[in-house]
């Protein structure tokens, strides 16, 4: 299929196959792959942004915690991004409508991360950030060269859905019945290495499966991962500061 060769120490060709006995054309899917991270790139900045004058702003985090309105507010913002999903869903395909409602999730998002970094010390966001990033980049970097090697993780997909459940119940029994630091610190960890697994799936599902409209969706799960990765971290580093 490959009609010219390809220099084997050249990571940068367009034309080398991304995983053995790939069928689609590499130029399209690398196309592909760059504008699902610079549509991450910038869902990341707009959090960083929002998050930062939540954050910096203080009476904005007083209203939301102090407040029945502000409460009541923050509820909502925690289900929006939600709802906005069931409208994406039927136009993620229709420019410009999609990146308007991707926008809107991200705002909403952004929001929910700010309230929650707004009482953390300063040190603690710090120390999530820097080990979010360089898990991101070194579990992305990893996937990329399995997938060179053959390797497939479309087999986590079912163990990595039955981890969300129980971690979703084990959030549930927290809520209701708070069973202390040690454990938050335990949640924290499980989901930390549950989100791991999700970022080495959604990116192997992005060198592999994805179709090429299918780039509203792919973002979206890749910038999740991220999101629920630090949040898992923050949680940690948290507990461990208290």
């Amino acid at each position: 299929m490959w009609s010219q060769p390809y220099r084997k120490d050249d990571v940068e060709s367009a034309r080398q196959p991304l995983y053995p006995m790939m069928l689609e054309s590499p130029e399209l899917r690398w196309s592909f792959i760059r504008k699902i991270y610079s549509i991450i790139s910038i869902q990341l900045l707009l959090t960083i942004a929002v998050a930062a004058v939540v954050v910096s702003v203080r009476p904005v985090s007083v209203f939301f915690t102090t407040t029945g309105a502000g409460l009541a507010l923050y509820i909502v913002l925690i289900i929006s991004p939600f709802i906005v999903l069931c409208p994406l869903y039927y136009y993620y395909q229709k420019h410009p409508m999609n990146y308007f409602l991707l926008g809107l999730f991200t705002v909403f998002l952004a929001f929910v991360v700010g309230l929650t970094c707004a009482f953390t010390s300063g040190k603690v966001i710090l120390e999530s950030v820097i080990l979010t990033a360089v898990v991101v980049i070194s579990l992305t970097l990893y996937t990329f060269w399995a997938a060179k090697r053959g390797h497939n993780f479309n087999f986590l997909g079912p163990f990595l859905f039955s981890a969300g459940m129980v971690l979703l119940l084990f959030a549930l029994i927290q809520f209701i019945f708070p069973l202390g630091r040690i454990s938050v610190m335990i949640y924290g960890c499980l989901a930390s290495l549950i989100f791991c697994g999700y970022i080495i799936y959604d990116t192997d599902n992005l060198i592999k499966r994805y179709a090429y409209d299918e780039y509203i969706w792919a973002a979206v799960a890749l910038y999740l991962d991220i999101i629920n990765l630090f949040l898992s971290l923050l949680t940690i580093f948290r507990a461990a500061d208290n």
